[in-house]
């Protein structure tokens, strides 16, 4: 609990906005320790056993859910007890009663997982165990023998139901006005504790620990040249894998860069916005001091008390609010989908993800990634936004409705290597998920020049 001393609430206000911004970039935006990272060892505990022999075989996956997981999934919506509405005309106190109660509406009377599921086991699922963790993963070869392999990294509150709709894209550019030389071979993996990937028993899976896992899984596979792709917290893992910087990793793309100048970062912290910022820099600047001031609670409560969300596991409904709650310009989306107004984003995408989070019983298990960045020490200079010194060739979107929308001249300055910037017209922080023919088309314009 923050106990502020202050005589009065107007006292208390500025000096509360504060404390939460020292805590905000002291999460997401403390300079990183960039190529320090290098060692194998290097966000494990020195605790964890590990076996002489570790299991390498590649498992054929497919999930059912039970009939009787969908029918208790159904009662539970149907027995929600509803709280009294918000005292607000806008999402200012949270995720609206009327979009939940929609959500709850369809969910349970008109929505058909079966769908999703079929979708999901038509294409080749995996499990391999890698450092103890059972890891689940989609792969998709091209049928161009010359594919680049790209791994791509989901994030919080998402899932690799993200990802599903740029499979076809990027696997088969020619069906979706792109050349055959742009094809990829996609590597899907969920994150340990995320979706069908086991949860880890451990302590100590933090990005730098799965970046060293992805880099195994590659291997495994047998590829010896490819790239990585990664937003939210899949940006944070394949920021790593760049810092790493195995021989066989050729570059990196991301839509959430990590490209805040330390001056910037200071200004936010002390609340003076700097008064020489460009035309593209001010409203990057308002938009991480709109995030840092109004989205952070959800991130707080996980990077510290992760195991409290019990009502996640237990509450279909407690479950979707706060899997909506991430972000402003992302819940704005899925609230109009829900009033009817679908656009990049459908009713069925949003309870494919959140019914693979219920299914799949990780709604706490994926909180702790929070918990483990906030807790372990090589993780703690971790940031979502600040400049991690990536060394290798890097491609950046942009996109509009992102956290923030970081702009050329930041983004030059954090990637030295910077092979590919764009500022895109439309999408936000589910990019690949709202945005598939564009994110798409980014991914193939990004890394040509690697081929």
């Amino acid at each position: 609990m923050l106990v502020i001393s202050s005589p009065s609430v107007r006292g208390y206000v500025p000096a509360g906005l504060r404390a939460l911004r020292a805590f905000s970039l002291g999460l997401l935006a403390v300079p990183c320790y960039a190529q320090a990272v290098s060692s194998a060892d290097v966000g494990r505990p020195a605790s964890v056993s590990r076996p002489d022999v570790q299991d390498e075989a590649i498992r054929p996956f497919t999930f059912h859910a039970s009939d009787e997981a969908l029918r208790d999934l159904r009662r539970r919506i149907a027995a929600t007890k509803w709280p009294s509405p918000e005292l607000v005309s806008d999402a200012s106190q949270g995720v609206q009663l009327a979009t939940t109660r929609e959500l709850a509406r369809y969910w349970e009377k008109d929505y058909d997982w079966r769908k999703v599921e079929t979708r999901l086991n038509a294409l080749p699922q995996f499990i391999t165990t890698i450092d103890g963790v059972d890891i689940h993963f989609i792969h998709v070869r091209s049928k161009n023998p010359n594919a680049l392999p790209v791994i791509i990294t989901h994030g919080w509150p998402g899932s690799i139901i993200e990802q599903l709709k740029i499979i076809d894209p990027l696997t088969n550019p020619t069906a979706h006005g792109g050349k055959a030389s742009d094809a990829f071979d996609v590597v899907i993996p969920s994150l340990p504790g995320h979706g069908f990937s086991g949860k880890p028993t451990d302590l100590g899976w933090n990005p730098v620990r799965v970046a060293h896992a992805w880099i195994v899984l590659m291997n495994r596979l047998g590829y010896t040249r490819y790239v990585a792709q990664g937003g939210d917290w899949g940006n944070a893992v394949t920021e790593q894998m760049a810092l790493i910087a195995p021989p066989g990793l050729l570059g990196i793309h991301t839509n959430m860069p990590g490209a805040v100048p330390p001056d910037i970062a200071q200004a936010l912290l002390a609340d003076d916005q700097p008064p020489n910022l460009s035309a593209d820099e001010r409203p990057a600047y308002d938009q991480l001091k709109f995030f840092y001031d109004n989205g952070l609670g959800y991130a707080q409560e996980m990077s510290h008390r992760s195991q409290t969300l019990y009502a996640m596991d237990d509450s279909p409904v407690g479950l979707a609010a706060w899997l909506l709650d991430h972000d402003a310009r992302s819940y704005e989306l899925i609230a109009r989908a829900f009033a009817g107004q679908e656009e990049g984003l459908t009713r069925d995408d949003i309870l494919d993800n959140i019914t693979l989070y219920w299914l799949t019983n990780t709604a706490v298990s994926a909180s702790r990634l929070y918990w483990e960045t906030a807790h372990n020490v090589p993780t703690r200079q971790i940031a979502f936004f600040a400049p991690t010194g990536v060394q290798i060739p890097v491609a950046v979107s942009a996109y509009p409705d992102e956290l923030y929308t970081a702009p050329r001249s930041w983004t030059e300055q954090a990637y030295p290597k910077l092979i590919h910037y764009n500022r895109m017209a439309k999408g936000g922080h589910f990019a690949a998920w709202e945005q598939p023919q564009s994110f798409s088309e980014e991914l193939r314009e990004s890394f040509r020049s690697l081929r």
